[in-house]
């Protein structure tokens, strides 16, 4: 090579310039081959239309630092997900947490209610009771019981007896017209079919005397049977309990007319 380059300047040649090329490291040698496969044509416009980059750097830098840029938002990307999922775990549990205290707070709130509910109506019955027993059975200030007749007891009918009652009004009534003069009948004293009454706390069917705590067996039309114990004997009615613990009334009236009739059970 040293003997070429003597020959050519002695025949007056211009000699020739040989161009180094700068060292590269193997990593970047092989990050540039890699690189250059997958350059495609808009990074060739980014790169391009971006005058520092296009002066200052390869294709290859810039390739590398894309890479890393889109590598880092993507990670960033990832930890935003991360932090809102575990966000939104915490929020649930603290919601959980707020919905349960504020449903025990409420159960415990109603516990005391009831239980305070349930005192009152013991000391309000218990009131009730000691003032029955401070009333002297025998003090000479007793008051009789009133006896009530006429309206009251029509008051006191179901509601089918008193319909039939209004429609047998109506009917008259129609009957009579409106430029009649309206004759009173003769009233008719009602026909009782079975003897009823009450005195002294007792009461009196059919020949048999009831008294309070026995037990009966109730009867009414187009109904089964059942059996109840009297609680209360009064003027115009009786109280009994049926087995269920439901209490309920018999008018005297309702079994004079034969709509109910009880027995010894």
């Amino acid at each position: 090579m040293r003997w070429r380059w003597t020959t050519l300047k002695m025949r007056g040649a211009a000699p020739r310039t040989r161009t180094r090329r700068a060292r590269r490291s193997p990593r970047m040698e092989i990050a540039q081959k890699w690189m250059m496969k997958t350059v495609k044509e808009e990074e060739w416009n980014v790169w391009m239309k971006c005058p520092i980059l296009r002066n200052s750097l390869p294709i290859s830098k810039i390739r590398i630092y894309r890479e890393l840029c889109l590598e880092s938002v993507k990670n960033k990307y990832e930890c935003e997900i991360q932090a809102s999922r575990q966000h939104c775990e915490s929020e649930k549990l603290l919601l959980y947490d707020t919905v349960q205290s504020e449903l025990e707070e409420k159960i415990r709130r109603l516990e005391e209610d009831r239980h305070s509910i349930d005192i009152t109506s013991e000391l309000w019955n218990d009131e009730l009771q000691s003032r029955k027993k401070r009333k002297d059975p025998f003090s000479p200030d007793k008051k009789k019981p009133v006896v009530v007749s006429g309206p009251y007891i029509v008051y006191m009918l179901q509601d089918l007896d008193i319909l039939e009652d209004w429609t047998t009004i109506r009917k008259a009534m129609a009957t009579l017209g409106p430029h009649r003069v309206k004759t009173e009948p003769p009233v008719k004293l009602e026909k009782h079919l079975h003897s009823a009454r009450s005195e002294e706390g007792r009461l009196y069917y059919d020949g048999e005397w009831y008294i309070r705590g026995q037990t009966i067996c109730i009867d009414k039309k187009d109904e089964c049977p059942t059996s109840a114990v009297i609680t209360t004997i009064n003027h115009d009615e009786v109280w009994f309990k049926r087995p269920d613990g439901s209490k309920s009334k018999l008018y005297i009236s309702q079994l004079q007319k034969g709509k109910y009739s009880i027995k010894h059970s």
